[in-house]
């Protein structure tokens, strides 16, 4: 029975991803500092299934100031998730907290996993791209962020490169495309899409909802994540995407007609470090290791509406009075 670490465990990917272990009869351990970024409760209720399993343990840490020893005891591969999200957050005196937590408690992650010789998936981001020059995005693509969100996830992907240099760390970097399903943090977009739905307010979007994402559901995230971890080359980066692409606005309309609901959108200004438009090139995921994304973004919408208590009304005549 392997035992993994999961940092982040109490996260939108994290509770997934353990879960998703421990039905395969892994032993987990779960790291998660329960910050302020997005409600703890929402956290806690995330992690809650998990912690009733005698295969899970649970410790409540900060990264940037400690690992304990014991939670690495027995472990073949740790999963580092841990890390403050958020692009538009990122910016100003805020700044500190993704230093701390995308940087500096990377830095310890990895500088642990390198003295003990222990296997390392780390999670990054598209935002490393930045406004990519090819679409598709290959790996191979120049990192140009325009975040400071993306500046310290580069970083984090950086500082496991040194030590797999110098140190020989075993990891594997995963640039994680647009992830969605229940579960998802409250302040990204599809959330606050059916936040607004439920509670019969207004979304706002930021810009012209024109802008493109590869949207990338969660369960397939877990799936490339957990291959990564078993079979994937040491030193190896893959894109973790859909492959495909949506705007904002399709992406609404689909939401519209799975509920039988209006979305109602109120216009704002665009955000600064948020791109124009993100699209994987999944050729080196898929032939290396095989993965395949296999939920298609009309039935991810569909599990978030359903877990979000919205009935589909798929069959009914959508109001598009705006």
């Amino acid at each position: 029975m392997p035992r993994y670490l999961v940092t982040g465990c109490a996260g939108f990917i994290g509770s997934t991803l353990v879960e998703a272990l421990l039905a395969e009869g892994c032993e987990v351990v779960g790291v998660d500092s329960f910050n302020d970024y997005y409600p703890p409760a929402l956290k806690e209720a995330a992690i809650a299934p998990a912690r009733s399993h005698p295969d899970f343990t649970l410790t409540a840490c900060d990264l940037a100031q400690s690992l304990p020893a014991e939670a690495l005891d027995g472990v073949e591969g740790i999963f580092h998730l841990a890390g403050r999200p958020g692009v538009r957050a990122s910016w100003g005196a805020s700044f500190r907290a993704y230093v701390d937590d995308n940087v500096l408690g990377t830095h310890r992650v990895v500088e642990q996993a390198a003295s003990r010789g222990i296997r390392l998936v780390l999670a990054s981001s598209s935002s490393i791209y930045g406004d990519a020059l090819a679409y598709p995005t290959p790996e191979e693509t120049l990192p140009a962020p325009v975040s400071p969100y993306g500046v310290t996830k580069l970083a984090a992907e950086q500082l496991a490169a040194a030590q797999h240099r110098n140190a020989g760390l075993d990891f594997v970097a995963l640039r994680y495309f647009s992830i969605y399903g229940p579960r998802q943090r409250p302040d990204m977009a599809f959330s606050r899409i059916i936040a607004a739905l439920v509670d019969e307010s207004a979304f706002e979007v930021y810009g012209t909802g024109d802008q493109s994402r590869d949207f990338t559901y969660v369960g397939d995230a877990v799936a490339a994540t957990v291959n990564a971890m078993r079979e994937a080359p040491s030193g190896a980066v893959y894109n973790v995407g859909a492959g495909s692409e949506a705007t904002l606005r399709q992406a609404i309309a689909v939401i519209e007609e799975l509920s039988g609901l209006a979305v109602e959108v109120r216009g704002g200004e665009p955000a600064a470090g948020d791109v124009r438009r993100t699209f994987a090139d999944t050729t080196k995921i898929r032939a290396d290791l095989g993965w395949e994304p296999r939920v298609s973004l009309r039935v991810g919408l569909a599990a978030m509406l359903d877990a979000a208590g919205v009935p589909d009304r798929a069959t009914q005549a959508v109001p598009r009075a705006r």
